[in-house]
């Protein structure tokens, strides 16, 4: 899990940069939006003073309240797009782990667990990393750990990187997709204010 929250890190620190560039864009876009409404507020404004100086003057303030509203909901939609963006590309730098780092991280998780030992391992279909091989030597450090060390390498499915164990229709769902989904719900705020402070 330590993996996950240092790649996690890593991403921030990557994505301060993208992130500042979209709040600076964003900045750019309110002052360019306020400027224009507040513009055609006072152009109107103008016009109708003629007739009613009350109503015009409302009518520019709900203008310029809009130009507000509808800037405050692009920079949300910013924000929330480049959290979206952080957590796939947290996905996509686990998916590319090398296989040293995939393999450690996959023991070392497993290890971890509180299992019998005599589970089934699936792992993702592209994952040729995981071998019969490795689930002997993962099998051997659950009987040192006083398990029964019988992991079984079950059939391949599309699972987007990770593994899953399963016992009796019963299932430890460590897949990298489920991992980011709990993490982000831990993490999202923490994100967000590193990125948009």
């Amino acid at each position: 899990m330590s993996n996950i929250s240092n790649l996690t890190n890593k991403i921030i620190e990557d994505a301060k940069a993208t992130a500042k560039q979209l709040v600076d864009e964003a900045k750019i876009k309110e002052k360019n939006t306020i400027d224009k409404r507040v513009s055609e507020a006072e152009r109107e404004k103008n016009m109708l003073i003629s007739r009613a100086e009350g109503e015009a003057k409302i009518r520019a303030e709900r203008i310029v309240s809009n130009a507000h509203l509808q800037v405050r909901n692009m920079k949300l939609s910013a924000k929330g797009e480049t959290l979206d963006n952080v957590f796939k590309a947290a996905l996509i730098k686990l998916n590319a782990l090398p296989q040293e780092r995939l393999l450690k991280f996959m023991k070392d998780s497993i290890l971890s667990l509180d299992i019998d030992g005599d589970e089934e391992v699936i792992v993702d279909e592209n994952n040729n990393a995981i071998t019969p091989e490795f689930i002997e030597e993962v099998n051997k450090a659950l009987k040192a750990k006083g398990k029964l060390g019988e992991l079984k390498l079950s059939s391949r499915k599309n699972i987007n990187g990770g593994y899953i164990i399963m016992k009796k229709g019963i299932g430890i769902n460590n897949t990298f997709e489920s991992l980011i989904k709990s993490l982000r719900d831990e993490l999202e705020a923490e994100v967000a204010s590193a990125l948009f402070s």
